[in-house]
């Protein structure tokens, strides 16, 4: 059976005609042949295996949680106990979660399968995979390209059919400029919606964990079981949880949605993501929306307060990796000092030390309000910007990226060029509001395009059910 949604799988597997020991051997099996795109950094097969066992017997008792049999795989920078998490990094060489994250023990509750951990750029910075200590991911659509950033091994996972589902973690879009790059629905939710707990920080104001799926039935089943209050993370919402799931289906009403003239006429924007933007806009009218052009003077300032905040916020959050409480440690160290420099050196990547020595340098004495406290009053000026601009309307519409997968060999002298890639999906975690991509078209080298939609902050099921109108 190909894998289309989670109810048609779970009639499978109730009727008898599948197991999930035979499914799990079937993802293990093509796991194994796809290893070249190095979407996996371990796999978990006796775990799977065993576990699988356990849920084919609560199937046959009618005990089974409501994602019996879903094989999930979790990017690296989530912590399953007694499994190891790196964050794709050298510095965190062979540690062990002493515990699970709250979302995946939440996933687990219901009788998932976690097959594995996924590559990803390291500590989640980057647009690429192409940061990972341990080698790029490829595009499982087209080898020669990259499957986006920094989520790009949950996404290639998926698109590539070696789970049901994955998780990510989304800072300034990479959930959803991976999901663009391999088709898929890859949805960031509002901040607070789910639980950070278990997951390694790279920027603790903007991170937020989501789904990767091949539907928006999945997408809404997934958030609804993730969602919700956490006394281990005081910034998760006590918001009450809608039924993602059970109303998804439900006929969406009229929607008055905003496109900014800036994105409509962006001079970095592709041909054919334009074209097919532009698409949207018209399939959307057709079917009763309004769409309206509106002034966003902004766009172009979003990148540079993005990245001044996040690398501030990294360069606290990463001081913990110092070669002497776990991880890493430079063997040549002797003195403290030696210890925590040496091990700092050779175990972060070019990346992750050019973003903590950026933060630290905005942090310092002489600098911190020139760049820190301008970047965190025009965040506050952006986010009244945006709540203004969804009082009016319920939903900003923009291509999820500027262009389709580019090629692993691409040549950017200058970093702030791959920043740049961020543009239209950095506005979401800036506000803190949900956002999700979804698949629309193909651009000219035939590869896919995403389309991202953005809402109000808990509209979650409003924004998945008019998502479902994009395609």
């Amino acid at each position: 059976m190909a894998y289309s949604d989670y109810p048609s799988y779970r009639k499978e597997l109730e009727s008898g005609s599948l197991t999930v020991v035979a499914e799990v051997e079937r993802i293990l099996e093509k796991i194994d042949q796809s290893a070249h795109l190095n979407a996996y950094l371990e796999v978990f097969a006796s775990d799977a295996r065993a576990r699988a066992s356990v849920i084919d017997q609560k199937i046959a008792h009618k005990t089974a949680g409501r994602l019996a049999g879903m094989v999930i795989a979790i990017k690296d920078n989530l912590c399953f106990k007694d499994h190891k998490v790196s964050a794709s990094s050298k510095i965190l060489e062979g540690f062990q979660s002493l515990f699970t994250g709250t979302a995946i023990e939440r996933l687990l509750a219901e009788d998932v399968v976690i097959i594995g951990r996924t590559n990803c750029d390291e500590f989640a910075m980057g647009s690429s995979n192409l940061n990972s200590a341990f080698g790029p991911v490829l595009n499982p659509l087209d080898n020669s390209r990259v499957p986006g950033g920094s989520s790009g091994g949950s996404a290639a996972a998926l698109a590539a059919g070696l789970c049901h589902a994955s998780l990510g973690s989304d800072t300034g879009g990479s959930i959803r400029q991976p999901a663009s790059f391999t088709g898929l629905w890859g949805l960031k939710p509002t901040y607070g919606r789910i639980s950070r707990h278990g997951l390694i920080a790279y920027a603790s104001s903007f991170d937020q964990i989501g789904p990767f799926a091949l539907n928006a039935y999945d997408s809404a089943l997934l958030l609804e079981i993730m969602a919700g209050k956490d006394e281990y993370d005081s910034t998760c919402s006590e918001q009450a949880v809608p039924s993602y799931s059970k109303h998804i289906e439900e006929p969406v009403s009229k929607k008055k949605i905003a496109v900014f003239k800036s994105v409509l006429n962006h001079q970095g924007l592709d041909p054919a993501v334009q074209a097919n933007f532009h698409q949207q806009i018209e399939q959307l009218k057709q079917k009763g929306h309004t769409v309206e052009e509106v002034d966003f003077d902004y766009l172009d300032y979003l990148v540079p307060v993005y990245y001044l905040l996040t690398t501030a916020e990294a360069s606290s959050n990463l001081a913990r990796f110092d070669g002497v409480h776990y991880g890493f440690r430079a063997s040549e160290a002797e003195e403290p000092e030696a210890v925590y420099k040496k091990s700092r050196t050779q175990g972060f990547g070019k990346e992750v030390k050019r973003r903590i020595l950026l933060g630290t340098f905005v942090l310092s004495s002489g600098y911190y309000d020139a760049y820190y406290g301008n970047a965190q009053r025009a965040r506050r000026l952006v986010t009244n910007e945006m709540n203004t601009l969804l009082e009016k309307f319920d939903f900003i519409l923009t291509p999820t990226t500027p262009h389709e997968a580019f090629r692993l060999d691409r040549k950017d002298t200058d970093p702030t060029v791959m920043y740049l890639e961020d543009i239209f999906t950095v506005l979401a975690n800036i506000c803190g509001l949900p956002a999700v991509s979804v698949p629309t078209g193909y651009g000219s080298s035939k590869l896919p395009l995403g389309t991202q939609l953005m809402g109000k902050a808990f509209s979650e099921l409003e924004l998945l059910q008019t998502a479902k109108q994009l395609g």
